[in-house]
């Protein structure tokens, strides 16, 4: 899927008009809203990295700080091959908002570099990102801003970036980056956090609405970690009825469910869910459309968009995904009856247990997986009554009612500065 840079700043703009309704619905100063809609930090540089082949290849790559009125910034890492400055200040500006939905004390940022990295080999890999940590030292740190993994960014390639932080600075830092491997200082449960609160979050809604999941349909768009993991702890968990999965080759359908083991392993055999045997081949685009209970967008952006959202016939859109709905299509989807659970509260498992992370590192005692699922649970149903609490207040739909929630949070913290 290509993001155009048209498409990102139609983004940026959503996100600008979300603001300036939150901020005239609490009745805040102008300033409010002068400062939230633009980011605090920029940096835009580009990284020369040595190819195996002997050449120099040349990326682009970016990090951007939103707003840190509440915290050390926090956000993820993503390398693709059509990154944009642009959906990389959606994504910060999503991360404040996140992070304040969940009442974590951090702010929001985001970074990202523009590469292909299927085509790079695991040394070319690591030198692109010991090169990003070099370029980009002096504004990270762990009471300044702190990456984690995001898109085609895994835990190996983590670990070569805390390593070169810390050959510069001279001293173990394990807290300037989350989603660490284990041994490096990671949290238990971060593999699997993301989908976890989904499926946490989406109970709480089910219940806070009387709305009982067991054997419920689903629908899954996506199958890395946040999609799969999704697809496993749906049926364990909530007893959902998984009938589509999907990847970036397509995807597959049966009206009788689809086994996770059975997937997963085929996933993991071929690298695609399509060479699925038991099950009916459909595209991306056609699982959107399914009639199921519940539709989980959990890959890239933009994917409900203004000329699909008439056809989506779920019942409710848990986002695991972050902007999987366009501003157009959110308006339809709200037309429509469809309850949409919005990525700064489904999908901020990840952060919130990168948070806890943060906080394991910062006292270097590590918890069991236990207390941290425990945790994140309720942090997970507490940000779920906030948002559903705001939306009975002042009669708005899921996603207002999100931001409402956040610019309250972080409007306070930037008064209490003296910012306003």
């Amino acid at each position: 899927m290509e993001i155009t840079r048209e498409e990102s700043q139609e983004d940026v703009e959503f996100i600008k008009e979300q603001l300036q309704e939150s901020v005239k619905l609490l009745n805040l100063p102008e300033a409010t809203y002068d400062i939230l809609s633009t980011s605090e930090c920029e940096v835009r540089t580009r990284l020369t990295v040595r190819m195996d082949d002997g050449h120099t290849e040349v990326f682009p790559a970016y990090r951007i700080v939103w707003n840190s009125a509440r915290g050390p910034a926090k956000g993820g890492l993503r390398f693709h091959p059509d990154e944009t400055p642009e959906m990389i200040q959606k994504l910060a500006a999503l991360m404040s908002w996140k992070t304040a939905v969940m009442d974590l004390p951090l702010g929001g940022a985001k970074g990202g570099v523009r590469c292909d990295v299927k085509n790079l080999s695991n040394p070319e890999k690591e030198r692109l990102c010991r090169q990003y940590v070099k370029e980009f030292f002096d504004i990270l740190g762990p009471r300044l801003d702190v990456p984690a993994p995001d898109v085609y960014v895994d835990s190996q390639m983590i670990g070569w970036m805390l390593d070169e932080y810390e050959l510069k600075k001279g001293a173990k830092e394990p807290g300037v980056i989350t989603g660490k491997p284990l041994a490096l200082g990671g949290s238990v449960g971060r593999f699997e956090a993301t989908a976890r609160g989904g499926v946490y979050v989406l109970r709480a809604a089910a219940k806070r609405m009387e709305e009982p999941l067991e054997g419920k349909t689903a629908a899954i768009q996506g199958y890395g970690n946040a999609g799969a993991n999704f697809h496993r702890l749906a049926e364990e968990i909530l007893g959902l009825n998984v009938v589509a999965v999907s990847d970036s080759s397509g995807g597959i359908y049966s009206s009788k469910g689809l086994d996770y083991e059975a997937v997963s392993s085929c996933k993991e055999e071929t690298g695609t869910v399509v060479e699925f045997g038991n099950a009916d081949k459909i595209t991306n685009e056609e699982l959107i459309e399914l009639d199921v209970d519940v539709l989980v967008p959990a890959a890239l952006g933009d994917v409900i968009h203004k000329d699909n959202a008439e056809a989506v016939r779920a019942d409710l859109v848990l986002e695991l995904a972050n902007g999987p709905t366009t501003r157009e299509a959110d308006d339809i989807l709200n037309d429509n009856g469809v309850f949409v659970l919005p990525d700064m509260l489904a999908n901020a498992g990840g952060v919130t247990v990168s948070y806890f992370e943060q906080v394991q590192n910062a006292s270097n005692y590590y918890w069991q997986k236990e207390r941290v699922l425990k945790l994140l649970d309720r942090k997970m149903c507490s940000a779920l009554e906030r948002v559903m609490d705001m939306s009975d207040e002042y009669d708005v739909d899921s996603r207002t009612a999100a931001y409402l929630v956040a610019v309250k949070k972080v409007s306070k913290a930037m008064k209490l500065r003296g910012w306003i």
